[in-house]
């Protein structure tokens, strides 16, 4: 084998011309070059698939003894290696950077999910460039690099159509081909979908049979095969990231309804089932306990009787959403069989990027921005009866109980965002490599992390840490190859020393032991007390003879746990988890948060056209008064269609024209709509249409009064009972002349929303005292401007 000739740790690979003779004449005899050959990592190179799900357990696959099916787990497990001890970072997009780094979430700024970034370094959501991610260095090494579905590292003032594209996975992320979202979740039915960094629209509807997963899995499908086909010799980095089984739990209902009944005996009882499974299959040691249910988490036998049926419906969707995405998966895996080169793959399959997800409330969610609103009590018991079948259908937009994400990190503590403890940062994970694992189908139990993945890769690729990436020194990885693990399945750990925090919840990890602390409570959004950092009470465990972390050790050992305490806030110090920050709404708002914004002053002027505009890309008009003006042209047959439309079905605002009259609509969480209509069409021509929303005041989502004009005149009133006062979506978006996505207004669709008119302008101004219900078309350029 001819040996590495390339220079791999300054990337790009500096070309290096051999010197050869020059001659005159092409057809001289002597004339000769090398011939050219492109850019390969070195022999014997895997591909690499990373298959990395959301919001799942350690207790719900089926390949770690959970009652979700996830055959294809199972399959890859009986051909690779499972660990039982996997960790993540308790949250999304600090896990997915990490991962794509092979550095610690608050080294790479992404200590907390990017909406709530700060100004602090480990915070900022801004990753040094410094620290190259895995994808680019692999490029530059020579392979074919994609992405496909989830994206949830890019700064919120980063995510406008105009990016800048630097954190985007094709800007300056190293994939070369991506098709997905931005963002930390998406419908599955009806999604935001962007191709490299365009917008585009999904392939079908939900009623065609349209599913985010599906078209995602078809994306990785295609494009295996097409780089097979034109590029044999090339190995690939295929990096596929579903939305799957973050809410909203979206999933065909006949996938939900393999499980009917399955989980009518409640939480508890499904936990100590997935408990004796997983010692049954030894995915956890036969001395392992069960730990207890804490008291913030209600037994299934204290919840009211008429709700029961709402919340094992809920478990079904979940289950099945679980049970489609694996399917998915499936698929990809197939596709490498059939291509001949599942053997020569590197597969990991990381089963959640934290542990379940107990963000829904207590009684679950028809909506789970209700509860991101601090509105969940709108959502009675009354109402989720209501809507028990439309769980997980287009029209919901879903999440469980905190009892069912608490039942699925059997035999953990807690859930995602708690980083102290195990039920939040553990999750099975399953290595497949034919060529690589002698011993198919072992289980190993070496401490890993995340920040494992990246070195363990590059090593089975052959290739060195770069010290320098696109001009710039790069600091080491932190994480540990996990490559030694294969062959050995008793050898001593070398990853033993791991620090975890996330929103005040903090923990260490050192040689076996834990020091662990539980700061704040992740379902309580609004109205909760958290303790001083001073305060807060740890403890102390022994994982060498305590896998679940039952046994609280600390009044026994109370100077090992001072030395982890001390270990803990050095690990702190050196990776930028200082200051610790466990603010909420504070770290919402960005000049609070110090964070960069888009926009500045009370005005904004838009064109027609423009969308796909997240909610950090537009003024807020929350909890306060607004205008919405805009000069447009009338056909003679009259309008139809919207002017502006911010979120959708689930929350938002519409300026639209229904029937030639100018019309307002406000949807509160999909329970509530206000709409309010001209009492007369707008003339044809040119004019002047305009929407004023007075603020009731008082406090947080209070209503208004609305009142309607056309060239300044009044044309119509009407009220608002009341609006959402921190987000309306996650995904939704605000479109000018159109609405993309969910609709606003239950009376039209997206696909027959385009405004029949001409658009000039609109212009959006909050909290001002402009009262003259008409803008001068020569000055509003000039007062727009001024706002700023």
């Amino acid at each position: 084998m001819r040996p590495d000739s390339h220079a791999r740790t300054m990337l790009p690979i500096p070309d290096r011309p051999a010197p050869t003779l020059t001659t005159y004449d092409a057809k001289d005899p002597d004339t000769a070059f090398p011939p050219i050959e492109p850019l390969l990592p070195p022999a014997g190179a895997p591909n690499v698939l990373v298959i990395l799900l959301d919001d799942v357990g350690f207790g719900a696959s089926s390949a770690f003894g959970g009652p979700c099916s996830t055959p294809t787990g199972e399959r890859l497990a009986a051909g690779g290696l499972r660990y039982n001890r996997f960790h993540t970072t308790a949250l999304c997009a600090p896990t997915r950077q990490a991962l794509l780094t092979g550095r610690n979430h608050h080294s790479v700024g992404m200590g907390s999910i990017t909406e709530t970034a700060t100004s602090a370094p480990g915070n900022s959501s801004v990753r040094p460039n410094t620290k190259a991610p895995l994808a680019m260095t692999l490029k530059l090494n020579g392979y074919s690099t994609a992405q496909f579905g989830k994206c949830h590292e890019v700064p919120v003032w980063q995510s406008s159509p105009m990016g800048p594209f630097d954190a985007w996975p094709s800007g300056g992320g190293g994939f070369e081909t991506f098709y997905g979202f931005i963002g930390g979740e998406n419908n599955q039915w009806d999604p935001a979908l962007y191709e490299g960094t365009t917008p585009v629209e999904p392939p079908a509807t939900p009623e065609e049979g349209y599913h985010l997963t599906e078209d995602l899995a078809d994306h990785a499908v295609s494009w295996i095969r097409q780089q097979k086909a034109l590029m044999p010799d090339k190995p690939f980095f295929v990096y596929f990231a579903p939305g799957a089984t973050h809410a909203p739990h979206h999933v065909p209902k006949e996938w939900a309804d393999k499980y009917a009944g399955a989980f009518d005996d409640g939480w508890d009882v499904q936990r100590e089932r997935t408990f004796a499974r997983q010692k049954e299959l030894g995915v956890i040691p036969a001395d392992a306990e069960l730990t207890a249910r804490h008291d913030e988490i209600p037994a299934w036998e204290d919840m009211p009787d008429e709700l029961k049926p709402v919340l094992a419906r809920q478990m079904e969707v979940y289950a099945g959403f679980l049970e489609h995405v694996d399917h998915h998966v499936g698929r990809l895996v197939d596709t490498l069989d059939d291509l001949g080169i599942l053997d020569d793959t590197l597969v990991y399959y990381i089963i959640g990027d934290n542990g379940a997800s107990a963000e829904g409330t207590l009684n679950g969610a028809f909506n789970e921005m209700a509860n991101f609103n601090g509105m969940a009590a709108l959502e009675t018991p009354e109402f989720l009866v209501s809507k028990i079948d439309e769980l997980g259908s287009p029209s919901s937009y879903n999440h469980y109980a905190v009892g069912w994400a608490w039942a699925m990190n059997s035999p953990l503590q807690w859930t995602k965002q708690i980083a102290s403890h195990w039920g939040g940062t553990r999750n099975g994970t399953i290595l497949h490599w034919p060529h690589g694992i002698p011993d198919g189908g072992g289980l190993r139990s070496q401490f890993t992390h995340v920040i494992d993945v990246a070195p363990t890769v590059l090593e089975a690729a052959g290739l060195p840490e770069p010290a320098m990436v696109n001009g710039v020194q790069q600091s080491p990885m932190e994480g540990t190859s996990m490559l030694y693990t294969f062959a050995e399945p008793d050898t001593p750990e070398r990853h033993d020393l791991q620090y975890f925090e996330m929103f005040g919840n903090r923990g260490i990890y050192h040689k076996g032991w834990s020091a662990v602390t539980k700061h704040r409570t992740p379902w309580i959004l609004v109205g909760g007390v958290v303790p001083a950092f001073d305060d807060d009470v740890w403890e102390l465990y022994d994982g060498s003879v305590d896998f679940s972390q039952a046994h609280d050790l600390a009044a026994e050992h109370p100077d090992l746990l001072a030395k982890l305490q001390r270990l803990w806030l050095i690990e702190a110090t050196k990776y930028n988890v200082l200051p610790i920050d466990d603010r909420t709404s504070e770290r919402l708002e960005p000049s609070m948060a110090g964070r960069p914004t888009l926009l500045r002053g009370t005005s904004q002027l838009f064109f027609a056209g423009m969308g796909r505009l997240s909610e950090n890309s537009v003024i807020s008009m929350k909890n306060r008064s607004y205008s919405v003006t805009a000069e447009i042209d009338v056909p003679a047959a009259g309008a139809h269609g919207v002017l502006i439309a911010q979120g959708g079905r689930f929350g938002g605002w519409s300026v639209w024209v229904r029937e030639g009259r100018l019309t307002y609509t406000y949807n509160v969480l999909g329970i509530q709509e206000f709409t309010i209509t001209a009492d007369e069409p707008l003339p044809a021509g040119k004019h002047q249409a305009r929407m004023e929303f007075a603020y009731d005041g008082g406090g947080l989502a209070k209503g208004g009064d609305v009142t309607l004009f056309y060239d300044g005149t009044s044309v119509g009133s009407g009220r608002v009972g009341a609006t959402q006062p921190m987000i309306f979506s996650a995904d939704e978006t605000t479109d000018i002349g159109y609405e993309s996505g969910t609709t606003v207004s239950s009376a039209y669709e997206a696909r027959t929303s385009r405004f029949t008119g001409k658009i000039h302008w609109v212009q959006l101004d909050v909290g001002t005292d402009d009262h003259d219900h008409f803008i001068d078309p020569e000055e509003r350029l000039r007062i727009a401007m001024a706002r700023q």
